[in-house]
């Protein structure tokens, strides 16, 4: 046999498989858009709801920064007559409760933004006992909130605005 006469065998079983393979092509070409737009919709959607999820705890840091803030703590907190034992308890209580109400926020935001707003939490603890151990024994819950905040007015750059600004640029990098 020649090259010739296999050459004219095969090219009409050669033919006949291309055109074989794209009316196949054609027929399920709709099928496999379908597919693919479904596929990576899918992946769009996650995206998307992340975006969302992680959005939403930058939102929820950032009221609980503000939440914490002495300034805002104390008008909240503050009752006239509270004595200083009750009005440390009062703090303490509301920091730790709205600590342990945002902690799942730290699974969308950065480590870094997670240490710095769990330091700040932290820091205003310690702001607040070391606040009651310098008062003397008869103060009362208007000293303690006097002495907070001028431990707050002492501070030259204020670790709240700081947080806030630190989230608030940490939100503008998902964009």
């Amino acid at each position: 046999m020649s090259i010739e006469s296999i050459l004219t065998a095969v090219a009409p079983i050669t033919v006949a498989g291309v055109v074989t393979v794209s009316v196949g092509y054609y027929l399920i070409k709709n099928d496999i858009d379908k597919y693919f737009r479904w596929r990576f919709a899918g992946k769009k959607d996650e995206r998307t709801q992340l975006f969302a999820l992680r959005l939403q705890a930058h939102e929820r840091l950032i009221v609980f920064v503000e939440r914490i803030n002495p300034s805002n703590l104390l008008l909240r907190v503050y009752m006239p007559g509270i004595s200083v034992p009750e009005l440390q308890a009062a703090i303490l209580n509301e920091i730790r409760s709205e600590y342990q109400h945002n902690v799942t926020q730290q699974l969308y935001v950065s480590e870094r933004i997670w240490n710095v707003v769990r330091k700040l939490k932290d820091d205003t603890l310690a702001m607040v006992n070391n606040g009651v151990q310098s008062l003397p024994e008869q103060a009362t819950g208007m000293d303690l909130s006097k002495k907070v905040l001028q431990q707050m007015a002492e501070i030259a750059d204020n670790p709240y605005d700081l947080t806030l600004d630190l989230i608030k640029k940490d939100i503008h990098q998902l964009f």
